[in-house]
């Protein structure tokens, strides 16, 4: 016989820091004059790289925009309802996926020899590539929050205009743009609801 617990009673991590990453953080949509440091993007990084890929294949590429000549550059690229607060957060990352992710193999996945040429085929590597490249994004979205900040992920913009204005001599993909900063001004949009567990969860 299972006992009913409450969800916070069955997870490791205390509830403020549940909260912290979950329950109480939010899609911003405005942010302060307050700045993002390098040093916070770089713990960023340095916590998210241990989540898991398939293969350990870690895809995710991230271009850090903070100056204005790069937000004049980028915010053309935006969708309309995404320019103004991208050209006003402190930085935007463009979180890309990297489609020669295969040519790192040798040296992340050392234990199996033939790993890069399981992805010779260019198709299958870029379909791998932006699969876990997308799981990698996730991983820095609660990355961020874990940082204090708040993060404002965005698909609404030109993926090929950026890639060929900042990625034209990589063979980066982009994938997705986040603002990232403090909180400014009416933020939030309303909280939307969530499916429930019963909706969403099947066991056999």
């Amino acid at each position: 016989m299972t006992t009913s617990v409450e969800p916070t009673e069955a997870l490791n991590l205390p509830q403020d820091v549940q909260d912290l990453l979950f329950r109480e953080a939010r899609t911003a949509n405005s942010f302060s004059d307050e700045p993002v440091t390098d040093e916070q993007i770089r713990a960023i990084y340095e916590l998210v790289k241990w989540a898991p890929t398939s293969m350990n294949n870690q895809p995710l590429r991230a271009l850090v925009i903070r100056t204005e000549e790069g937000k004049k550059r980028l915010a053309p690229l935006m969708s309309e309802g995404n320019r103004a607060k991208t050209e006003a957060a402190p930085v935007t990352v463009v979180l890309a996926a990297d489609t020669e992710f295969h040519e790192n193999l040798p040296r992340t996945f050392p234990h199996f020899p033939g790993a890069k040429d399981l992805f010779a085929d260019e198709a299958g590597r870029v379909e791998t590539a932006k699969l876990n490249a997308l799981l990698q994004v996730g991983y820095f979205i609660i990355g961020v929050r874990a940082a204090g900040l708040a993060a404002g992920p965005m698909t609404g913009f030109d993926a090929e205009g950026i890639d060929k204005e900042f990625f034209a001599d990589k063979p980066w993909k982009s994938l997705v743009v986040i603002n990232v900063g403090k909180p400014g001004d009416n933020p939030w949009f309303d909280r939307l609801p969530r499916l429930d567990f019963d909706e969403v969860v099947e066991t056999v």
